[in-house]
């Protein structure tokens, strides 16, 4: 695909992306996701057409790259794509404190990320990016969830525009030792219903698989509260195990961190992850040049959102206790 200009965000002349996808890539896109040069050619030229003739978006990234998120995300149903689009630009205004100034050098954000809490592994899992999460390195009595969210829209945010990424998907892999009550009381229940509800509604990634090892009982209790708000497609996608052998049945050994059985020190991985969180800093920050004016229709969205995930729960967790 030849390259041509594009109008950006703001109005910006901007370089159109030039496709050059792996052959095993291009094989994935079409048959699960229905896409070749012409559906792409086509989607995007419609999505960009709806964004500019929307009343309420003012300003909005354009660039191939940014609106195959939501593309490949809902397999080229172009309709789709535009309503995770206004949810995905309407929540960012709504909850400010989770996807906005997410900066690698905020000093809060800096600390989380240099204890190791959050690191994509350097290999990737049959072709996903692989996100592996220590529980034991967030400090819960220094940090709020509100730190922990910012931080994975962060880590996130800087992935999101990779190809490989859109089309193959994510895999996590969560060590759970080290969570205690103290994380647990960090959450109110209805914090958690909106995460969960932006997780599966708004965010533009393909979750194609959630590990869980070490669950110890404070987790396993969030565990046994958070799952049931997913919807039944990412519920059959978490598994837990008892021992890190079990993982490896399921995720190649050698790409895990040398502490976990792989070649490569966490820290290894984390110093590499750093310096590409610096490369993409500018980008993620201008992010929040996106607008949406939020009105009727636009809050809708969110309360049909929260109609899915049901009110059947509230409150908080801070008096549970653990048997």
């Amino acid at each position: 695909m030849e390259n041509d200009s594009k109008m950006g965000l703001g109005g910006k002349q901007e370089t159109e992306y030039t496709f050059q996808l792996p052959e095993r890539e291009k094989k994935i896109a079409l048959e699960e996701l229905r896409e070749d040069d012409s559906m792409r050619e086509q989607s995007l030229d419609q999505l960009r057409e709806w964004i500019s003739k929307h009343p309420n978006i003012k300003r909005c990234r354009t660039d191939a790259q940014f609106l195959l998120r939501f593309l490949r995300t809902k397999k080229f149903s172009v309709p789709l794509a535009c309503e995770m689009i206004e949810r995905y630009l309407t929540i960012r205004q709504l909850y400010p404190q989770w996807f906005r100034n997410l900066d690698c050098e905020d000093p809060h954000m800096s600390e989380i990320i240099n204890s190791g809490y959050l690191v994509p592994l350097l290999e990737r899992d049959n072709g996903r990016m692989v996100l592996f999460s220590c529980a034991a390195n967030f400090d819960p009595h220094k940090f709020t969830s509100a730190h922990m969210i910012r931080v994975h829209s962060l880590v996130t945010e800087s992935l999101m525009d990779d190809e490989m990424n859109q089309i193959n998907g994510y895999t996590y892999v969560n060590d759970e030792a080290g969570f205690s009550m103290a994380h647990i009381s960090l959450w109110g229940i209805s914090d958690l219903r909106n995460i969960v509800r932006c997780i599966q509604n708004t965010t533009p990634m393909r979750h194609k698989g959630n590990h869980f090892l070490n669950m110890n009982p404070s987790a396993a209790k969030l565990f046994e509260y958070s799952s049931p708000l997913l919807n039944e497609k990412l519920r059959n996608r978490l598994h837990v195990y008892k021992k890190i052998e079990e993982v490896y049945e399921h995720i190649d050994k050698k790409i895990l961190p040398k502490e976990y059985g792989g070649e490569v020190p966490l820290k290894e991985m984390l110093d590499k992850f750093k310096i590409f969180l610096k490369e993409k800093r500018e980008s993620v920050l201008a992010l929040d040049d996106m607008y949406i004016e939020i009105d009727e229709k636009t809050c809708s969205l969110v309360s049909e959102m929260n109609e899915e995930l049901g009110s059947g729960v509230e409150g908080s967790f801070k008096k549970l206790t653990v048997d």
